[in-house]
């Protein structure tokens, strides 16, 4: 048990000194330095804040439903991140990059970190509204409203570390700068189409526990739906 506990603590250091000291941070994975140590930590301190706040937006349905989403949050942003990051480290191959793969996952998980302790953050506030509004469309609707806001700051901080990287090189690169914007429009696409393929993750209070629900729409039609419907349209 104290081993256990020794090594989640190891963990947490590493998230820790990202947060606080993120130009060293940056420097260290520009040099290669305890590479392994800083994915493994990132991996396993950002499941576990995903998988958190996961279970909390899936109880308002059931136990059920919430070890559903405990599993299927972090799983979103894992997949999202391995589905999109080979496009990223291969065409910035193509321009001469010689960074590593394993330079670039630690620099994409910096990013999935920073999104994820912002989810965690938000996590009793959420609680609060579930426990004090039973309206599913509102918390629909301000949980996508927390996941656009923490996911836009942890793209954008992905995007001023990658910058901060091409400096540290000495790069001024007008491409590298075009490769990275598209390559997160990218991340946020597919990233927000596989969350409603994977949905739900609240569950609709009336129908009874799915893991999946069938294939239909899109996620920006179901948000119009919503929106709709709480301002009385529908």
């Amino acid at each position: 048990m104290i081993q256990k506990q020794s090594s989640m603590n190891k963990y947490f250091v590493v998230i820790t000194n990202l947060l606080r000291e993120r130009q060293s941070f940056l420097e260290e994975i520009h040099e290669k330095i305890r590479l392994q140590n800083k994915i493994v930590s990132l991996l396993v301190c950002s499941s576990l804040f995903f998988a958190i706040y996961g279970a909390i937006i899936g109880a308002y349905h059931s136990w059920m439903q919430a070890l559903s989403s405990a599993v299927k949050l972090p799983a979103l942003y894992l997949i999202t991140l391995l589905i999109c990051l080979p496009t990223l480290y291969f065409a910035n191959i193509i321009f001469g990059d010689k960074r590593t793969f394993a330079q670039y996952f630690a620099l994409v998980l910096t990013a999935v970190s920073v999104t994820s302790v912002l989810l965690f953050s938000f996590a009793p506030i959420t609680l609060f509204f579930m426990l004090s509004t039973g309206n599913y469309q509102f918390l629909i609707l301000l949980n996508v409203i927390i996941f656009a806001a923490t996911g836009f700051i942890g793209i954008s901080s992905l995007y001023k570390a990658a910058k901060v990287i091409l400096e540290q090189d000495g790069e001024n690169s007008t491409t590298r700068n075009k490769i990275l914007r598209s390559w997160l429009f990218l991340y946020a696409f597919v990233g927000s189409q596989l969350g409603w393929t994977l949905r739900p993750f609240f569950g609709t209070p009336t129908s009874p526990f799915t893991l999946f629900r069938e294939r239909e729409g899109n996620f920006y039609l179901s948000i119009f739906q919503s929106l709709a419907h709480l301002l009385g349209f529908s």
